[in-house]
């Protein structure tokens, strides 16, 4: 006579997921601490990160072979992903590591609408109850008014105001990262496919050669400025694109996706938490609150996914819970 067991949580899986997005909390910081540019830093990023991805490809025996259709889809992703970290930098550098990543990951609701309107999917409660939600957050966090948004008069002409400027890159970073997360789930699901870290190393290296492309098309510079520049770039590609994603990609399928959701949370509200502390962001009162009001709804949109289920009141696995191999936990390339 079998019992019956209730669900249990992977803990390596949790633990995964935090470590990801601890480390790809910091991603923000080393932008802001790097002497070279926006293009500068996604390219070597996607450069150091896609070596590092490729290592673990080839430590792991992994295929980097794939059909030419999944190679055209790839490229795409590349593509995107480029023009999402060249806005994400740039929305950095005007307003902030914490709410530059923030508003990034308004791309949960690009998601679900981009999945509504081409593919079909309907838009839960939650989602639809979250948009407005992440908006007022957004309004509160940024502490403006409505004229500092506002272009301004000067010698030179009209000038657009650095939070206006900031905000539209970090709304561009959301729809470019929609397009890329879009591709990506089309080059995981293609006959031919390659392995979750074969994939990403292939998308990342194509990436660098596009930021690297458009470097060389304006005439700028690859030169690091310092050595302690090297040592950020080289860590924001090893640690947030390398270890990171593999952490991510690892963990992410042992989890439910409500809770995934709201664990991964912990990459931009640590990245809010370091902008105060390392770069003396001024927050006050209604910032603080904005911020949680925009994370609540970020997780809301996240968790609507699933159908907000799994994870609540679920226990962490104790040893054998998890025997049978890859029947008990969801395979990363399910």
């Amino acid at each position: 006579m079998s019992t019956h067991r209730s669900p249990c949580l992977d803990a390596g899986g949790l633990l995964r997921v935090a470590g990801g997005g601890v480390l790809i909390s910091f991603s923000a910081v080393f932008v802001k601490l790097v002497h070279v540019g926006p293009s500068q830093s996604a390219f070597y990023r996607m450069f150091f990160g896609g070596l590092a991805l490729l290592c673990v490809a080839l430590a792991r025996r992994e295929r980097l072979r794939a059909r030419p259709g999944v190679w055209a889809v790839m490229v795409g992703a590349a593509v995107l992903f480029a023009l999402d970290l060249e806005c994400w930098h740039r929305g950095i550098l005007l307003i902030g590591p914490g709410l530059a990543t923030i508003i990034g990951n308004f791309q949960v609701f690009f998601i679900a609408i981009a999945g509504a309107l081409l593919l079909g999917e309907k838009l839960s409660a939650r989602h639809m109850a979250a948009i407005p939600l992440a908006l007022a957050g957004l309004w509160l966090l940024l502490g403006v008014s409505p004229a500092e948004l506002l272009p301004t008069s000067t010698a030179g002409g009209l000038v657009v105001g650095d939070s206006l400027a900031g905000v539209g890159y970090g709304f561009a970073t959301a729809l470019f990262y929609t397009g890329f997360i879009l591709l990506l789930r089309q080059s995981r699901g293609m006959a031919g496919m390659l392995s979750p870290v074969a994939n990403m190393a292939v998308i990342s290296l194509a990436c660098a050669a596009v930021s690297g492309a458009g470097i060389l098309a304006r005439g700028d510079s690859f030169a690091i400025a310092d050595a302690a520049s090297g040592g950020y770039l080289m860590a924001y590609g090893v640690l947030c694109q390398g270890v990171g994603w593999v952490l991510l990609s690892t963990g992410l399928p042992r989890l439910p996706a409500s809770l995934a959701g709201l664990v991964m949370l912990v990459q931009p509200a640590l990245s809010f938490v370091w902008d105060i502390l390392l770069f003396k962001r001024p927050t006050d009162a209604w910032g603080m609150a904005g911020a949680g009001i925009a994370l609540f709804a970020i997780w809301l949109g996240l968790s609507g996914a699933s159908g907000a289920s799994g994870g609540a009141g679920a226990r962490v696995c104790r040893p054998g819970d998890l025997e049978g191999g890859a029947d008990a936990v969801p395979h990363e390339d399910a």
